[in-house]
């Protein structure tokens, strides 16, 4: 089940690309864009991401924190960075965990096969830890310029 604005952000801890662990709370006191994605180097995710990076001094402006979160690995997570110059963390939820607490994982559809899978979703977190906004069938063309506008007020 999606986490509704104005509940409290659920607390994780999970490693980035480095394999480092990053707690949620370790975020607390700044704006966190949390945005789930379904597979590292894809074209919709590669999208996203890319838009991500292109507009991220306008997130660093607005002191908004950035983290992507999908079930690829550590290692994937490094090359997808690398390869694409991303300046922002990407964490690795291998057991999907912390999909399943933010209620973005569950059944899809593919060229008629059913699978179980993350649900492109943005969650836009307030300095107090509280869901702002949440962003669900995100468009990864567009959900960057979606999230800075709504930033801007």
């Amino acid at each position: 089940m999606i986490i509704e604005v104005g509940q409290q952000a659920p607390d994780f801890m999970l490693s980035d690309e480095n394999g480092q662990i990053h707690n949620l709370s370790d975020y607390q006191g700044k704006y966190v864009l949390l945005y789930f994605y379904p597979k590292d180097d894809t074209p919709g995710c590669t999208k996203e991401a890319c838009n991500f990076r292109d507009d991220y001094s306008q997130y660093d402006d607005a002191n908004v924190i950035i983290l992507g979160v999908s079930p690829d690995s550590p290692q994937s997570h490094a090359k997808f960075k690398s390869k694409y110059n991303l300046p922002f963390t990407l964490l690795a939820d291998e057991d999907h965990k912390v999909c399943e607490l933010f209620g973005v994982w569950g059944p899809k559809k593919s060229f008629g096969k059913e699978y179980e899978g993350v649900h492109r979703t943005t969650y836009l977190i307030d300095p107090d830890g509280r869901i702002q906004k949440v962003y669900e069938k995100v468009s990864p063309a567009n959900h960057s310029i979606e999230v800075l506008d709504e930033l801007r007020g």
